[in-house]
């Protein structure tokens, strides 16, 4: 008696919420707090970084200095990176230790 082999192949169906589009997960990006940055420079980085008015920065400046941290915006991952590596960068350039992380949103 010969046994009879069958071939199984595992299929998925694709649904309509599988092929929309997903929005990218967003990320809080935050300045940290330090005794050695001034607060101009940190306004500054809030207005060429993060695209803030001068009155938006320095109004997250006095957060940053009060709390010890303020969110300096909710980007994408790759745009929180972008914007946390510019931040280190200039303030390596001009001596201060100004930090900056990101949160899942």
């Amino acid at each position: 008696m010969g046994t009879k082999l069958t071939e199984t192949t595992d299929t998925q169906e694709l649904t309509r919420d599988d092929l929309e589009a997903k929005e990218p997960e967003e990320y809080r990006v935050y300045l940290i707090n330090d005794d050695f940055t001034t607060m101009e420079f940190v306004i500054s980085i809030l207005m060429t970084v993060f695209h803030k008015s001068l009155p938006e920065a320095s109004k997250l400046t006095l957060e940053v200095h009060r709390r010890g941290r303020g969110m300096a915006g909710l980007y994408s991952y790759d745009i929180a990176i972008t914007k946390i590596q510019q931040v280190h960068a200039m303030a390596r350039q001009r001596g201060f230790p100004l930090r900056c992380t990101m949160e899942k949103a």
